[in-house]
């Protein structure tokens, strides 16, 4: 798959081999999701200039996924490459979405979804459920 991927983009697209990297590992971390039993509700929603990658529904909670497509090599995790900024900017989203549910959802998660992609299309995912985002006094 990833092999697939470089051949079609030449040097010149090199700058859209990340999109297409991230756009593989969304499609990948929503499959996983629905084998799970989430219903996909929302891919790339945004708020302005913040986006929430995925929202999904698993049962009555509302999930949002935050997916992190790395190369096999790269030395920092997709848990850990959420910094602060990209909290504040997903903490922005979620209190976006959940303005204009009504009424307003009883429980909701964060998650993030790490896809890495190795040569000879090897593929490893992992889900990192409810991670800590939402601060105690989440409005």
């Amino acid at each position: 798959m990833l092999q697939r991927l470089r051949q079609l983009i030449t040097p010149k697209d090199a700058p859209n081999e990340r999109a297409a990297r991230g756009q593989l590992g969304e499609k990948k971390a929503a499959q996983l999701l629905k084998k799970k039993g989430l219903r996909i509700l929302h891919r790339n929603w945004r708020a302005g200039k913040d986006e929430l990658d995925i929202i999904a529904l698993d049962g009555a909670t509302f999930v949002f996924v935050e997916v992190r497509s790395r190369n096999a090599s790269a030395k920092v995790s997709g848990y850990h490459s959420v910094t602060a900024k990209k909290k504040a900017c997903l903490l922005r989203a979620c209190r976006a979405f959940l303005r204009q549910q009504r009424p307003r959802p009883a429980h909701f998660r964060f998650d993030i979804v790490e896809v890495r992609l190795g040569n000879d299309d090897e593929l490893t995912i992992h889900h990192y459920e409810n991670v800590s985002l939402f601060p105690d006094s989440f409005i």
